[in-house]
């Protein structure tokens, strides 16, 4: 948070935690106050390099580097004009080629590498393909506000399932007042003695109780998330048929290394090829191995082609 400061005043988020530090084109921050101060006028230049900046143009830094808000405003620029998809390609080498291109721009932009250049080629791009940016932004606009409509039923439907529930809540406190009010009531006016009106009142509230509980585990119907994951449908909890497969039986390996017969794991300790191996320590075997695997595979690449083939 030290490092989070302005560069004119020299104030930082560690001594004033509620500091708005503002970033522009040039990737250089300034806080609120030097940016009033500073483009009073409406334009100047940066403390820092030096360039041309305009105060509307500023926006509040979102990352704690600056390097990467300036990267985030810079690729969504790119999109806007690179913006073809998938399928305006005929091969996936094209299309991933592109995406490179594409990155490079960025990378170059981010990075003040050859920037004049990089952005006659935008410009060039921008020239060659007009019609097609144009078409793609018209379907990405599209998609975007079928996106949108989505989100508002899916928000709409949370709010009506809300105020499902704050009715229903209400209709069961005002069934559970109305059940206490006729307990007083009969108490009051009725012949029967207190204990016969209590025994019934509690029949009646637990007849109550049962409706309330069967109406909140009702299955209510599904819903559509944006995701096209359907909400609220009801979930088979029926143990999944077993299937049954025959067991895997292994086979050990054959390699054929075209020279003298290879010592097998259970001779390799006999005939001392272990003698100058590390022993392999317990969090080496928690895996399933073992000392004698690597030298076995040693010998094997050494004998391996001692003796040529015959024909």
């Amino acid at each position: 948070m030290d490092d989070q400061g302005c560069p004119r005043c020299k104030t930082t988020k560690y001594r004033n935690p509620s500091l708005k530090l503002m970033l522009n084109i040039c990737g250089h921050t300034l806080c609120e106050n030097c940016v009033e101060m500073l483009f009073v006028r409406g334009s100047g230049n940066c403390v820092q390099c030096d360039t041309p900046l305009r105060k509307s143009n500023f926006r509040v830094q979102l990352f704690e580097d600056p390097a990467i808000d300036k990267e985030v405003d810079i690729r969504k620029k790119v999109l806007k004009i690179y913006n073809k998809r998938d399928f305006d390609f005929p091969s996936l080498k094209e299309y991933n080629d592109y995406l490179e291109r594409v990155e490079d721009v960025v990378f170059n932009l981010a990075n003040n590498i050859d920037v004049e250049n990089t952005k006659l080629k935008m410009e060039q791009y921008q020239r060659d393909n007009r019609d097609t940016i144009q078409r793609n932004k018209v379907k990405l606009t599209r998609e975007q506000e079928e996106l949108e409509e989505l989100l508002l039923l899916e928000q709409q439907g949370k709010e009506q399932r809300r105020l499902d529930v704050l009715q229903e809540e209400q209709r069961q406190l005002h069934a559970k007042r109305k059940n206490k009010q006729a307990l007083l009531d009969e108490l009051e006016h009725s012949q029967l003695p207190a204990t016969i009106l209590l025994a019934q009142h509690k029949g009646r509230a637990a007849q109550l109780e049962t409706e309330i509980e069967k109406q909140k585990q009702a299955v209510k119907p599904a819903t559509l998330f944006s995701t096209g994951v359907r909400l609220g449908q009801t979930v088979s909890l029926q143990a999944i048929p077993r299937t049954e497969e025959v067991l895997y039986l292994y086979k050990a390996l054959h390699i054929a290394t075209n020279g003298p017969p290879v010592p097998d794991l259970e001779q390799l300790n006999r005939h001392g090829y272990l003698n100058h191996v590390r022993a392999a320590m317990p969090q080496d075997t928690a895996g399933g191995y073992t000392s004698a695997l690597a030298c076995y595979r040693a010998i094997q690449d050494a004998f391996s082609g001692l003796f040529p083939l015959k024909d």
